[in-house]
Order: structure tokens, then C-alpha cells, then sequence
């Protein structure tokens, strides 16, 4: 049934008279107008009642009450544990990245120290470079009496990276005229490596010249002992015969330094000088860089 004065029910059942709605401070509020989405609303837990908040007449300041057992609806105490299962989760993941940065886990401490070996850089490699071997092997160095002598030259350069040095020496048989035509030099370059083991490549350098042939020459490459960790003998085969001469490369690794030594010689059929064998070359290029890294730990 209806009561007088009211607009009757359609569905006939009584309608509660309409209450005004107050906010959480006790505040009446007007109704909610509709409103534009805030795009930077944080998502939100699903619509809980949470004890104490959302109620009318609850005093501004007033922390929420709690029901026996726990919150009301389990919205508060659920929204609390996610936020510092969140914060934790934070502050394991920045442990666990400063772990990996302290043990190198991202790459950036693990590399190992540089093994020189005890050499040092200098500016100059013809000054520990040993002439001796090849003096009392029957060579003078070309202008040796001569202030003003352009030989030898030498080069170095200084990087991070890498130190490099070279020094070239040209020599002369002490059995050669005047006017006999000869070409004898010898070229040594030394590297101190500071970022990169020279190991792992260091042989496959001096192998690669054994597929290099041609009409006119070939190479034969021999490992040596008794200089560094490791050391080879590259000796270049000549095919011609209308001169005499050589072509040797000793190249040696200790530690992270390396060192390499060429020695050329080109002597013409009608010289009166002889030029040394491959054994000869060899034997003095060992003896040479024994006392040239000698002088470089110095």
C-alpha cells in the first residue's frame, strides 16, 4: 500500500527517504557530479569498505577503528601488506644488484691485471737494444762514427691500451767494398699490452706466415725456448739464385709484453761478403733479444 502524498511504488515496495551523504570528516556533500578520468590515478585495491574511513561523523584526524579479528572487510590490512611486500621486493632487487656490481656480476671488476713482466716503457728502444751480437759477428751500423747519422731511427707512442716502441739499425758487413751493393737492417718492436692478454693470439700471429708462399719465396715457422713464456723463429725461403741474403723474424711473449726482432740481409752474387745462413741469423736474433730484454727490466 502507499502512503498519502507519495508517488506511488511501481514495484511496490517502500522507497527509505533519502539521507544526505557525508564525507569521512563528517562533512555533508552534495551528490557526486560526474567527472572526467584522472590519467594519473594510480590503480587501486577492488572497493572495500575499510572500518573508520568513508564513515559518516568520522572526526577529521580519527584513525580508523578496528573490527575484532582485524580490520573491517580486510581491505586495509590487504592494501598495507601489498605495499611493503612491494617495498620489499624493492629492496631486495637493490641488494641484489649491488652484489652483482661488487663481485663483477655485470661485467665491469672481474677483468684480470696486466702482466708486464717487469718491463717498462721507454722512449727510445734503440738504447737497450743489443748491437754487440751482430759487432762481433762481423757488421758495423752504418754512420756509427758520424754525429749527424740519421741511424738508427726510432718511434714509441704511449695509450691506456697500449705502449709501443721501435727502433731500426742498418748495418754493413765489415767484407763489403765500397762498392759492393748489400742491404742489411734490423728491426725490433716492443708492446706493453694493458688492457688485453696477447696469449691467446700470440702463436696463431707467427703461424699465419706458413700459408704465405709465392713463386719467389715461402716461410717456415718454429717454436724456441729459452725466451719468455714463449717464443718463434720465422725464416723466409728463397727461390732465387741470383743473390744471397735472408729474411728472419724471432717474435717473443712474457707475460703481457711483447717483443719481435727482423733481421733482413741482401748481399749480391758479385759482393765479396758473405751472407749469414739461416742458423746464423737465428743464433744471433736469440742472443740479441736475451740481452735487449735484459736491458728493458732495468
Amino acid at each position: 500500500m502507499s502512503i498519502p502524498g507519495e508517488t506511488p511504488n511501481p514495484y511496490g515496495q517502500p522507497q527509505p527517504p533519502q539521507q544526505p551523504q557525508h564525507s569521512a570528516y563528517g562533512v555533508p556533500q552534495q551528490p557526486a557530479q560526474p567527472q572526467a578520468a584522472n590519467p594519473y590515478a594510480q590503480p587501486t585495491m577492488a572497493a572495500m569498505p575499510m572500518a573508520g574511513y568513508g564513515q559518516p561523523g568520522t572526526p577529521m584526524g580519527a584513525p580508523p577503528t578496528m573490527a575484532p579479528g582485524g580490520p573491517a572487510g580486510g581491505g586495509g590490512r590487504g592494501g598495507r601488506i601489498w605495499l611493503w611486500g612491494l617495498g620489499g621486493a624493492i629492496l631486495a632487487s637493490a641488494v641484489w644488484a649491488g652484489a652483482l656490481l661488487a663481485t663483477g656480476g655485470f661485467g665491469g671488476s672481474d677483468k684480470p691485471k696486466a702482466d708486464l713482466a717487469g718491463y717498462t716503457y721507454t722512449d727510445d728502444l734503440c738504447d737497450p737494444t743489443d748491437t754487440k751480437t751482430f759487432e762481433d759477428a762481423g757488421y758495423e751500423v752504418k754512420g756509427a762514427d758520424s754525429r749527424n747519422s740519421s741511424n738508427p731511427t726510432h718511434s714509441s707512442s704511449q695509450n691506456p691500451a697500449l705502449d709501443s716502441m721501435s727502433c731500426n739499425i742498418d748495418f754493413k758487413p765489415d767484407s763489403a767494398s765500397s762498392s759492393d751493393y748489400s742491404s742489411v737492417w734490423l728491426y725490433t718492436t716492443a708492446s706493453l699490452h694493458k688492457k688485453t692478454d696477447p696469449a691467446p693470439e700470440f702463436e696463431a700471429t707467427y703461424r699465419a706466415y706458413e700459408s704465405q708462399k709465392t713463386s719467389s719465396y715461402s716461410y717456415k715457422v718454429k717454436a724456441v725456448g729459452g725466451l719468455g713464456d714463449e717464443a718463434y723463429v720465422v725464416t723466409q725461403t728463397s727461390r732465387s739464385s741470383s743473390s744471397t741474403g735472408g729474411y728472419v723474424i724471432l717474435g717473443v711473449r712474457d707475460g703481457w709484453t711483447t717483443y719481435q726482432s727482423t733481421w733482413s740481409e741482401y748481399v749480391s752474387s758479385s759482393s765479396g761478403a758473405t751472407a749469414k745462413t739461416d742458423d746464423e741469423a737465428v743464433d744471433m736474433l736469440k742472443k740479441s733479444a736475451k740481452a735487449t730484454l735484459a736491458k728493458m727490466k732495468e
